[in-house]
């Protein structure tokens, strides 16, 4: 098997990944009951697929009693700029590194699909190809196998390429050499701790997802809680800055699949012209790229938060616009982002309230109202 695994290295490094370990299917002893406590607490928030199938997230044998080995993949999408830089310009929007480009799952699961054909056939098992759309715990596995560690951010670091790995994994049927697993290098580092927005670190190697950006803007389907609002800035799918602030990204280089690589029209695009995205618009600007599964509505709230956390007075147009999309949550997010560029034009499309009957909507008008001090809103 020692043979066939330097074959399996170099078949994987061929397909483009970067880094290729493997672990057993009983590496992560601990991840059960720490995600038991992280559902406990409630910190997934709305993510109610984590709770539904625990038992298998926590435990690779009860998701496929047949694994004897998980082989685990990492694919390097490292930026080629700084992406916190565009927090500089609060008209632009910032999107996530990781969906600048074409969407990391199609493009890596063909890859394993590619790697796992072989494999197959090499040894004549069965085997199971995931890529973060199963009841698997890639984090924990990785750090297992010695792809990096697990940072007080609960991201995998990699001492190679920092912050900037895509997981993909191959269950298999056969037995496989296990790599040894890497230590935490963190040290007495807070880098990623103290620099988030919005305090989503209860404590080292803890994550409140409820208070994280990426999940405010992407998992969460409703209004985002007015207390975070401010703290998002411009970012409108996404937050990288616990990743881009971490010292072991001195070691990064950017990324090599082109697929992966951000599009010129998602870097730093103007937040005017998102605002003026319909359904149709927003299909084609994020074709095959993962911001499109959120949708439009989703996408157009985060945008107008984006504008009313922007100061940029030239923006106000894009939000009077739309007071009155067909979308509730739309509507609500414009109500709050004139109420912080211009609530005294807020003001004069009272009409808006009256005719209003969402009940999200009218809050925001409560809330605009209160904060202008006008006594025909309260």
């Amino acid at each position: 098997m020692t043979s066939l695994k330097s074959q399996l290295l170099a078949r994987a490094h061929a397909e483009g990944f970067d880094v290729v370990r493997v672990t057993t299917p009983d590496a992560i002893p601990q991840a059960p009951e720490r995600l038991k406590t992280f559902l406990d607490q409630g910190c997934h928030g709305e993510m109610g697929w984590m709770h539904d199938r625990a038992d298998q997230r926590g435990a690779p044998l009860a998701l496929w009693p047949e694994v004897r080995s998980i082989i685990m993949l990492g694919m390097n999408y490292g930026p080629d700029s700084d992406p916190m830089a565009g927090l500089a310009d609060p008209s632009s929007a910032l999107i996530s590194v990781y969906a600048q480009g074409d969407d990391y799952h199609d493009v890596i699961k063909k890859k394993l699909k590619g790697l796992g054909r072989w494999w197959g056939e090499a040894t004549g098992l069965p085997l199971k190809v995931f890529v973060d759309t199963a009841p698997v715990m890639e984090k924990p596995l990785a750090a297992a196998a010695g792809l990096g560690w697990q940072g007080k951010h609960t991201n995998l670091v990699s001492r190679s390429f920092g912050s900037w790995l895509f997981l993909g994994s191959i269950f298999t049927a056969a037995e496989v050499e296990p790599d040894e697993p890497e230590r935490d290098h963190c040290g007495s580092c807070r880098a990623c701790l103290d620099v988030c927005p919005t305090a989503a670190f209860p404590a080292p190697y803890q994550l409140d997802a409820r208070r994280c950006i990426s999940y405010l803007t992407i998992e969460n389907k409703g209004p985002i809680p007015a207390e975070f609002r401010p703290a998002i800035g411009n970012r409108i799918y996404g937050c990288d800055d616990c990743l881009a602030v971490c010292p072991w990204n001195k070691f990064a280089v950017a990324g090599h699949e082109r697929k992966l690589m951000a599009r010129e029209g998602l870097r730093q695009p103007r937040l005017a012209e998102l605002a003026r995205l319909d359904d149709a618009a927003f299909r084609t600007l994020f074709a095959r790229n993962p911001v499109k599964r959120i949708g439009r509505d989703r996408f157009i709230r985060n945008v107008l938060i984006a504008i009313g956390n922007s100061g940029d007075t030239d923006l106000v147009g894009e939000a009077e616009a739309l007071l009155e999309d067909n979308s509730a949550l739309v509507r609500a997010m414009a109500v709050w982002a004139l109420s912080r560029l211009a609530p005294q034009r807020l003001a004069t499309h009272l009409d808006r309230r009256q005719g209003e009957s969402d009940a999200d909507v009218l809050g925001e008008w409560r809330r605009a109202g209160l904060a202008a001090q006008e006594p025909f809103l309260l």
